[in-house]
């Protein structure tokens, strides 16, 4: 159920990264995010306005600011 709302919200999901993401929103959501969240917040994160200046990520664990920069450039 999880995956099927984030693939009707246009996400994809990066098997290397073990993230879902969308391009268009500037969002991505870790698998682990997806599996450990109830699927009422998912889908109110992905309802959530992006970050214009960059990429917005849901981790359990903030990512570090060089992971961030590593995921961004790899995203695009």
């Amino acid at each position: 159920m999880k995956q099927d709302l984030l693939k009707d919200a246009g996400y994809h999901l990066n098997f290397d990264r073990m993230l879902y993401f969308n391009r268009q929103t500037k969002k991505a959501f870790s698998i682990e995010f997806v599996d450990e969240h109830e699927e009422s917040e998912l889908e109110r994160r992905i309802q959530e306005d992006g970050d214009r200046n960059g990429w917005r990520f849901y981790f359990n664990s903030p990512p570090s600011a060089g992971v961030k920069r590593e995921l961004e450039r790899a995203l695009g």
